[in-house]
C-alpha cells in the first residue's frame, strides 16, 4: 500500500488557529465543568499547591512550606499569577490548568497534521479526539501538576522542529525545562539529531535550555545545600530504580500502558499494520518523533521511583497521532469501527478501574477520592470539630490545612506513618479520640495482587506492603465504628473512642 503524498505546507491564517483553539477549549472546559470546584488531590496538596502559595504570599521561588525538590517553578509561578488576578480558589486553579490543556489539544492536532502529511483523510481530528477521551489526559488536564503542561511544550517543540523553525523550538524548550526538569531530554535529543545531520549551528541553539536548567539547579543547591533540593529525592528517584529487576518491571509497565492498556492495543495493531504495509512511519518526521518516544521511555525507566503513568503524558500525543495515522490506512468500514472502539474504550476507562492497583489520578477515580474525603471532612467538622484525628497522609493535610479546600477551619491531627499491622499494634488506644481509616490504594475484590506469587514479588522488589482490607481494619481497631462512607470501591471508616469525648 502506497501512502498518499501530501503537498507543500500551506500558510494558515491566525484566525483559523483561534477558531480551532476555541473549539478544543470548549470541549475540554465543558467536559470538566462538574469537577472544577473539587479540592486538591494528593501531590497537589502535598507539594504543588504549597509551593505555588509560597510564591504568591512571599515571592519564594524555592518552597519552604513543602520539602524543596528539583522541580522548576514555572507552573507554580503561573498559578500564583492566576491567583493574584482571579483569587485563590480550586476553581481558578482548575480553569488555569484547563487553559494549558486546551492548548495541548490544539498542539496535538497540529502535530498530527504535520506527521500525517502523507496520509489521506483527517487523522488529526481522531488524534485530538483520542487525547480528549484519554483517561490519563482527562484527569491530568485539571490537576495542578507538571505533566500536562510538559506535554503541551514537548508537543510544541516537536512541531516547530519538524517545521524547521529551530529558534522557536529552542525557545519552547526553554519553557519546557522550566516546567519540568525531565523535559531536558527533548532539547538534548533534538540537538543530537541535528548533530547527526551535521547542522552544528542549529544544534548549538539547544544548549540554551540546558544552561537555564543548570542555573536553576545551581540556585537550588545554593539555597538548600543540595543540587536536587534534598538527598531523599535522589535516593528514591535516581538510586532506588537501578535494581535490574525493578528496571525490567518498570520498562514492561511503561510499554504496557502505552501500547496495551485502555484499549490502546486497538491502535497499536493499526500502527503495526501501517508499519508493515506502508512507509509512512519511515519519514524523517516520524523517525524524530519515535526517537523522542524511545528516549522518554528509557529515561522514565531509569529515573523516577514512583513510576507513575502521568510521567508518560508528554509522548501521548505522538502515540495517538501514530494510531490515527495507522487507522487511516484501513478500509473505510474497519477504520470507522476500530476508531469508534478505541474512542469508546478510552472514554469508558475514565470510569472503569483495572483489576490491579493503580494511581487514582490515572482516571476519574481521583474525583471519587476527593468527594469521599470531602464528605468525611464535613462529617468530622460537624460532629467532632475539636477532636484529635489519628490518620495517615494525605488526609492529615486535608483536615489540618484549610487552604486545600476540605475544611474551613484546621483540625487537630496525629499523623501515622501507615496502616500496617505493626503501626496499628503500637498505638495506645486509650489516648485516641478519633481514627480514620481509608483506602489509600485501589484493591478490588478480584485483583491480580491477590495472586500470592505476584504479591510476594511486588513486596520483595518494590517494598510495597498492601494496606489492610476494610474487614482487617475493623478486626484490628478496638474502637466502635461511628461512620462509613463509600464511592465506587473506595471507602472511609471513622472510629470514635467513647471514653475520649472531644
Amino acid at each position: 500500500m502506497q501512502p498518499f503524498r501530501g503537498g507543500a505546507r500551506r500558510t494558515i491564517r491566525p484566525g483559523v488557529y483561534v477558531v480551532f483553539f476555541l473549539f478544543f477549549a470548549l470541549i475540554v472546559v465543558l467536559s470538566h465543568l462538574p469537577l472544577v470546584t473539587l479540592p486538591y488531590f494528593w501531590d497537589e496538596a502535598g507539594w504543588y499547591i504549597p509551593a505555588a502559595l509560597d510564591i504568591l504570599h512571599g515571592g519564594s521561588w524555592i518552597s519552604h512550606s513543602a520539602t524543596p525538590i528539583i522541580h522548576p517553578p514555572a507552573v507554580m509561578g503561573y498559578l500564583a499569577a492566576v491567583w493574584r488576578m482571579a483569587g485563590y480558589h480550586p476553581a481558578s486553579t482548575r480553569l488555569a490548568m484547563l487553559l494549558l490543556a486546551s492548548f495541548g489539544v490544539l498542539a496535538t492536532f497540529l502535530l498530527a497534521i504535520e506527521l500525517s502529511r502523507e496520509v489521506r483523510g483527517s487523522p488529526a481530528f481522531l488524534a485530538a479526539g483520542l487525547l480528549c477521551a484519554s483517561p490519563l489526559f482527562f484527569a491530568q488536564a485539571m490537576l495542578a501538576q507538571l505533566d500536562a503542561p510538559a506535554m503541551l511544550f514537548t508537543t510544541l517543540a516537536l512541531l516547530f522542529f519538524l517545521q524547521d523553525r529551530i529558534w522557536p523550538c529552542a525557545a519552547v524548550c526553554v519553557v519546557l525545562v522550566l516546567v519540568k526538569e525531565t523535559g531536558v531530554v527533548v532539547p538534548l535529543s533534538l540537538a543530537c539529531w541535528l548533530a547527526y545531520e551535521r547542522r552544528w549551528r542549529d544544534a548549538v541553539s539547544f544548549a540554551v535550555p540546558v544552561m537555564l536548567l543548570s542555573v536553576w539547579i545551581l540556585v537550588l543547591a545554593r539555597s538548600t545545600g543540595h543540587w536536587a533540593g534534598n538527598a531523599d529525592w535522589v535516593r528514591y528517584n535516581l538510586l532506588y530504580p537501578l535494581n535490574p529487576i525493578r528496571l525490567a518491571t518498570t520498562l514492561l509497565r511503561r510499554l504496557y500502558y502505552l501500547f496495551v492498556a485502555n484499549l490502546h492495543w486497538v491502535g497499536t495493531i493499526a500502527v503495526v499494520y501501517a508499519w508493515r504495509r506502508s512507509r509512512i512511519f519511515q519519514s524523517r518526521a516520524w523517525r524524530v518523533a519515535w526517537l523522542l518516544v524511545a528516549v522518554h521511555i528509557v529515561m522514565l525507566t531509569v529515573l523516577g521511583g514512583a513510576a507513575l503513568e502521568r510521567y508518560l503524558l508528554p509522548v501521548i500525543p505522538i502515540l495517538y497521532s501514530a494510531m490515527a495515522a495507522g487507522l487511516s490506512l484501513y478500509r473505510p468500514a474497519p477504520r470507522m469501527v476500530c476508531s469508534l472502539v478505541l474512542l469508546a474504550g478510552l472514554a469508558a476507562c475514565n470510569f472503569l478501574n483495572p483489576p490491579y492497583p493503580f494511581p487514582y489520578e490515572d482516571n476519574l477515580a481521583f474525583a471519587d477520592f476527593l468527594r469521599l474525603h470531602s464528605e468525611t471532612a464535613d462529617y468530622l467538622a460537624r460532629w467532632h470539630p475539636s477532636a484529635s484525628v489519628h490518620t495517615v497522609w494525605p488526609l492529615t493535610a486535608e483536615l489540618s490545612r484549610p487552604e486545600l479546600g476540605f475544611v474551613s477551619r484546621g483540625m487537630g491531627v496525629r499523623t501515622l506513618p501507615d496502616f500496617a499491622p505493626e503501626t496499628l499494634g503500637a498505638i495506645d488506644w486509650s489516648k485516641v479520640q478519633v481514627l480514620v481509616a481509608f483506602s489509600r490504594s485501589w484493591d478490588p475484590r478480584f485483583s491480580l495482587m491477590h495472586f500470592q506469587p505476584l504479591a510476594r514479588f511486588w513486596r520483595r522488589f518494590f517494598a510495597d506492603t498492601p494496606s489492610p482490607t476494610r474487614a482487617e481494619f475493623r478486626q484490628r481497631i478496638p474502637l466502635p465504628l461511628k461512620a462509613h462512607f463509600e464511592r465506587r470501591g473506595q471507602w472511609v471508616d471513622v472510629f470514635v473512642n467513647p471514653a475520649r469525648p472531644d
